[in-house]
């Protein structure tokens, strides 16, 4: 599918994930799911697989970002996992991020997707041009990261749902837009800077969006996660 909804599961133990998993045991639609640094590393590869063997497609989300060949043989330990989708941090470098590519892929040639992150959704222009010293305009350095993304061989990045747009006029219709960063209208947007709802992610070019809190921390999970699909692809489940 080139367009889902990907929940953020930024839970702390295997406990708490699939106490979260078993909300939607009854739900016809498996959801995407994010796995980030907290659970890899609290939990190892076995949470990975248990999750896929309860038929969720899987975005490992580790964020690589070391020397070329470090990552090469880091993406050939994570290809035996069969997830869904990986990435790395496109400041990394065009070498890095072929150097990914390569280890990512198997033998037989398969491999999961392979993104890139651009900046963080809680990096602000403000903070990217004094704290990491980046002269250029955020948008012209998220664009700039993309294409680089996009000469590695990738198959998209990472950006905040208001530079998809941008990105895919830039880097083709066809390089995806992995987008955190969305609250519902209504909701709070507690730590992230660049930001917008479901529905507008999807107006102005995200292909996946990754949501967290605003489903994961609702009073009603599954009601939060079906409104979710419903405003971004316009769909019930």
């Amino acid at each position: 599918m080139k367009h889902d909804v990907i929940i953020a599961c930024d839970f702390k133990s295997a406990e708490d994930t699939f106490r979260f998993l078993d909300l939607f045991n009854n739900e016809a639609r498996k959801p995407f799911l994010k796995i980030g640094m907290e659970l890899f590393y609290a939990e190892g590869p076995a949470i990975v697989r248990e999750i896929k063997r309860r038929g969720h497609r899987i975005f490992l989300d580790l964020k690589l970002h070391d020397i070329p060949n470090t990552v090469k043989k880091a993406m050939a330990v994570l290809s035996r996992l069969d997830v869904d989708m990986c990435n790395v941090h496109a400041a990394g470098t065009i070498e890095m991020m072929k150097y990914a590519l390569e280890g990512l892929t198997r033998a037989d040639g398969t491999r999961p997707l392979l993104i890139a992150v651009t900046q963080l959704t809680s990096t602000s222009e403000e903070r990217m041009q004094r704290e990491l010293l980046i002269g250029a305009s955020i948008d012209e350095t998220i664009v700039k990261y993309a294409q680089n993304t996009r000469e590695a061989g990738l198959d998209g990045v990472v950006c905040s749902p208001l530079e998809a747009g941008m990105v895919h006029e830039a880097c083709g219709r066809d390089f995806l837009t992995i987008t955190p960063g969305v609250r519902f209208a209504d909701g709070d947007v507690a730590d992230q800077v660049r930001v917008t709802t479901p529905a507008r992610a999807r107006e102005i070019g995200s292909d996946f969006i990754v949501v967290g809190r605003p489903i994961t921390a609702a009073a009603d999970p599954v009601a939060a996660y079906r409104r979710c699909v419903e405003e971004f692809l316009g769909e019930t489940c």
